[in-house]
């Protein structure tokens, strides 16, 4: 079933139930599909690495929101974002554990012999690639960056 398809059936189910949270989340990933459809402009469906990186954004976008409400003491505004972002986060493959992407990240850097931070953008491109849709940019470059100092 594709993204779309699970998409739909869920959207239904969260408007039988009421769940006006879940429904905003999905009705945001849809939007999202629909934009990046018409942006190609063709009516095939977009590819599944799409559909990750549109998924991680919206995640992002949410949990970015939270972090402002929060530091603006809006409560009431950053917990209906986080909600937001867990809905989504359903529908993204299960991310790994600090100590996976860790090893990992140390599997990279001996593959490509990286001695220091000069070689971070190599061990960078390649570890993004492989923990694509597995784990948070922002993680990786933070392990990434304490491997080779």
């Amino acid at each position: 079933m594709s993204l779309q398809d699970r998409i739909m059936t869920e959207m239904k189910e969260a408007m039988r139930a009421k769940d006006a949270v879940k429904l905003e989340a999905l009705r945001a990933i849809k939007s999202g599909i629909l934009l990046a459809q018409t942006e190609t402009g063709t009516k095939e469906p977009i590819s599944e690495d799409e559909e990750l990186k549109l998924l991680q954004r919206l995640v992002k976008q949410r949990k970015d929101s939270a972090a402002i409400y929060k530091e603006q003491n809006r409560e009431d505004l950053a917990q209906p974002e986080l909600d937001q972002a867990a809905v989504i986060e359903q529908f993204l493959p299960a991310q790994l554990s600090e100590a996976e992407i860790e090893a990992k990240v140390e599997e990279i850097i001996s593959k490509t012999g990286a001695a220091g931070m000069k070689d971070m953008g190599k061990v960078m491109g390649l570890a993004s690639q492989e923990l694509a849709g597995k784990a948070d940019g922002k993680t990786i470059s933070m392990i990434v960056k304490k491997k080779l100092s």
